[in-house]
C-alpha cells in the first residue's frame, strides 16, 4: 500500500513519456524493435487554458501514444518555443521526461502534490479534463503528470489499449488529429 501523503498515493504510473531528438526514428524504434504499437498521433495540439508556472502560454506539441501492456509509451515533439515543460529548464531529450498518473479525484491528487511540495510547472485542460505537470523535487526528467479521467478519456485510452492487444505490426502510426 502506498504511503499516504506521497505521490504514489495518487495512483499507479500509467505512462512513461520521452521527448526524443529524432521523433520519427524513435517511433520506428518503438514499433519495430520494441514491438510497441500502434501509436496514435495527436498533431500540433495545445492544452486549453495552458499555463506555464502560472502564466498563459501558447505552447504546441505533437504526441504519439502507444500501449505496452497496461503502460502507455508517449513520445513528444515540441512544435514551437513557447514556454512549456518540453523546453527550457525541463526540455531534456532522449531519456525519461515524465510519468503519468490517472485519477478520478483530481482535487485529492492536487492536494497530494501540494503536500509533498511539488511545484506546478504546467496546468491546463485536455479534452475537458484537468491536467497538471508537477516537479516534486527531482528536476528535469522527474516530472509527474496527473490527468483527471472522465468517460471520454477512459474510452480513448481503452480504444488505444485494445488496438495494441492484437496488433500485428501493420499501420503502426494512426492519426487522431
Amino acid at each position: 500500500m502506498p504511503k499516504p501523503g506521497s505521490i504514489a498515493a495518487i495512483g499507479d504510473i500509467a505512462q512513461l513519456a520521452y521527448v526524443p531528438t529524432d521523433f520519427e526514428g524513435t517511433l520506428e524504434y518503438w514499433t519495430k524493435t520494441m514491438g510497441v504499437g500502434p501509436f496514435f498521433m495527436f498533431e500540433n495540439i495545445a492544452l486549453d487554458e495552458m499555463k506555464y508556472r502560472g502564466k498563459p502560454t501558447d505552447a504546441r506539441f505533437t504526441v504519439a501514444i502507444g500501449y505496452w501492456g497496461d503502460v502507455q509509451i508517449e513520445l513528444v515533439k515540441p512544435e514551437n518555443d513557447a514556454p512549456a515543460h518540453y523546453n527550457g529548464e525541463y526540455g531534456i531529450k532522449d531519456r525519461l521526461h515524465h510519468v503519468l498518473i490517472l485519477t478520478e479525484d483530481f482535487d485529492s491528487a492536487q492536494k497530494a502534490l501540494d503536500d509533498v511540495g511539488a511545484e506546478t510547472i504546467v496546468s491546463g485542460l485536455f479534452g475537458g479534463s484537468r491536467v497538471v505537470y508537477a516537479d516534486p523535487g527531482a528536476g528535469e526528467g522527474g516530472l509527474v503528470e496527473v490527468l483527471e479521467v472522465n468517460e471520454d478519456t477512459k474510452g480513448l485510452f481503452a480504444m488505444m489499449q485494445d488496438a495494441a492487444k492484437n496488433w500485428d505490426g501493420t499501420d503502426p502510426i494512426r492519426s487522431l488529429s
